[in-house]
């Protein structure tokens, strides 16, 4: 489960052997929120919304980025 960024605080997490749809895990504190790669929304979990907010802002110009280490990670998906 490598950690790809930590920003301020939030870990940005791409597991292995994941479900669909691809989607990366955003952790802050005792809160975790899945969060689909090409939509932005929400899979499950919740952050803070200000968080929250700043993980989108970060994730927005990095979806490529997100997706390819989704699909190394997971290439039966």
């Amino acid at each position: 489960m490598p950690t790809i960024k930590i920003l301020d605080s939030i870990k940005i997490d791409v597991y292995s052997r994941e479900h669909p749809p691809p989607h990366f895990h955003a952790i802050y504190v005792e809160y975790e929120e899945l969060i689909v790669i090409d939509t932005l929304d929400t899979y499950a979990g919740k952050l803070p919304s200000v968080q929250r907010k700043k993980v989108i802002e970060w994730a927005k110009d990095r979806k490529e980025f997100l997706s390819e280490n989704f699909k190394r990670l997971n290439p039966r998906l």
